[in-house]
């Protein structure tokens, strides 16, 4: 299992269930061959630009183990989940 890190963000006034719902929902993808290792909570925070009406974020920041076979998985999960706005899956070489 290789090493990945994933960075996404909700919309800031998404309630708790919404939250968790994501969570588990990657954890649910995850689950067959992958592990979470670390989970970071960033809060809320001023995006760059606006991103479908968004001036916030709730960022998320997943560290986690998994087949290269399951990123794809995974990323097609996130792309349509309404609840995450942006994400960005990375490749950890400094963790393996």
């Amino acid at each position: 299992m290789k090493a990945y890190e994933l960075l996404y963000f909700v919309d800031p006034t998404a309630t708790d269930e919404v939250r968790a719902g994501v969570m588990k929902r990657i954890e649910g993808a995850l689950a067959e061959n992958g592990k979470v290792d670390n989970v970071d909570n960033w809060g809320k925070r001023k995006l760059a630009y606006e991103v479908d009406k968004l001036t916030e974020g709730d960022y998320t920041l997943i560290d986690f183990h998994a087949d290269p076979a399951q990123i794809a998985e995974l990323d097609r999960v996130l792309r349509i989940m309404d609840a995450v706005k942006r994400h960005m899956i990375v490749r950890r070489t400094d963790r393996d």
